[in-house]
């Protein structure tokens, strides 16, 4: 995998993290935030934001006992962001459901403004993306998704999700060999655009 974001300049970043520099803490913050909020955001987290914040809080308070390079990092950071998630669903799970808002609430929120094409292009790519991941069991889902958007090696994978090595190769696999079988079928048309 590619997506080391800090690079060579890492061990300087951690350590400085690990003394509580704040420009350290944005570092980690900015390079890892937006590929978490995805991650979970994919994985149907119901508010990707703040379990994103819980996570990190919780990173950034055991930093002190880190050690590794930025990979191992990366591997860390998304385990305590599963576990967050999981937690965060066992959670949920016991509370009572709350009744949803009604249509006028939609509306009057849907009327708010926007650039309507983006949002209407948006809309429909993160329907085709769910829809896609929909057809992948959940463990095949988890490994693609930390693959892809966590950027995790298969170890780090095996290490987040308590698997060996084998298996996720495995799961990847089947779920890379599913998508390459029905994605030909399931497009997303783009609206036309006007010149």
């Amino acid at each position: 995998m590619s997506g080391l974001a800090i690079g060579s300049g890492f061990d300087d970043v951690l350590a400085a993290a690990q003394t509580g520099a704040p420009w350290a803490l944005q570092r980690l913050y900015e390079d890892l935030a937006p590929v978490v909020t995805g991650y979970l955001r994919l994985r149907g987290a119901p508010e990707p934001d703040d379990t994103a914040s819980e996570a990190f809080l919780s990173v950034f308070k055991g930093l002190g006992g880190f050690t590794g390079d930025e990979g191992a990092f990366r591997s860390w950071v998304f385990t305590i962001v599963h576990r967050r998630l999981l937690d965060d669903r066992r959670r949920r799970g016991r509370r009572p459901v709350t009744e949803p808002l009604g249509d006028e609430a939609i509306d009057a929120v849907a009327a708010v403004g926007g650039d309507v094409e983006a949002d209407a292009l948006q809309g429909l790519s993160s329907a085709w993306v769910v829809e896609v991941l929909g057809l992948l069991s959940v463990e095949q889902r988890e490994v693609l998704l930390l693959r892809i958007v966590g950027d995790l090696a298969v170890d780090e994978v095996a290490a987040v999700l308590g698997k060996r090595p084998g298996a996720v190769r495995a799961l990847q696999h089947r779920g890379l060999e599913r998508l390459r079988r029905e994605l030909p079928n399931r497009r997303v048309a783009a609206p036309d655009r006007e010149a």
